[in-house]
């Protein structure tokens, strides 16, 4: 079985979001940054190389496989600030059609820029995914 890549590490956050990021981008990511650091209650850590996660959690899959993966998260893309939403989206359809300009994958949140969405709207996503994460786990 592969080893997963995406395991909390040392690395100063700090130092990973100004290397990735810069003007408008970097500036996002100390939003989102504050902004998940209130919401989760939890210091922020590197998840592999590229990936600010706040808290954690541990799955196991009816395979077996098992491990431990971060609450929330984003992340400075090239092409997008990327947003984990661990919960999903199914369940906060009410929340996605007020939220504004993004584009989403499994459990994933893509946004070109913070000024194209509404970031109340983005705080309760946020803060009803880890409630329901932390309750589930």
């Amino acid at each position: 079985m592969a080893e997963l890549k995406t395991k909390i590490n040392t690395k100063s956050v700090e130092t990973f979001l100004k290397k990735a990021a810069s003007g408008k981008r970097l500036k996002d990511c100390f939003t989102v940054l504050e902004l998940m650091k209130k919401i989760t209650k939890e210091e922020p850590k590197m998840w592999g190389p590229s990936i600010v996660g706040f808290g954690n959690y541990h799955y196991k899959y009816e395979s077996g496989r098992e491990g431990d993966f971060f609450i929330s998260g984003f992340s400075p893309r090239k092409q997008n600030l990327t947003i984990y939403i661990m919960a999903g989206f199914s369940r906060y359809s009410e929340l996605m059609e007020k939220l504004g300009k993004y584009k989403t994958g499994r459990s994933c949140l893509y946004i070109k820029d913070l000024d194209d969405i509404d970031l109340k709207i983005l705080q309760k996503l946020i803060t009803e995914s880890v409630r329901y994460m932390k309750k589930k786990h």
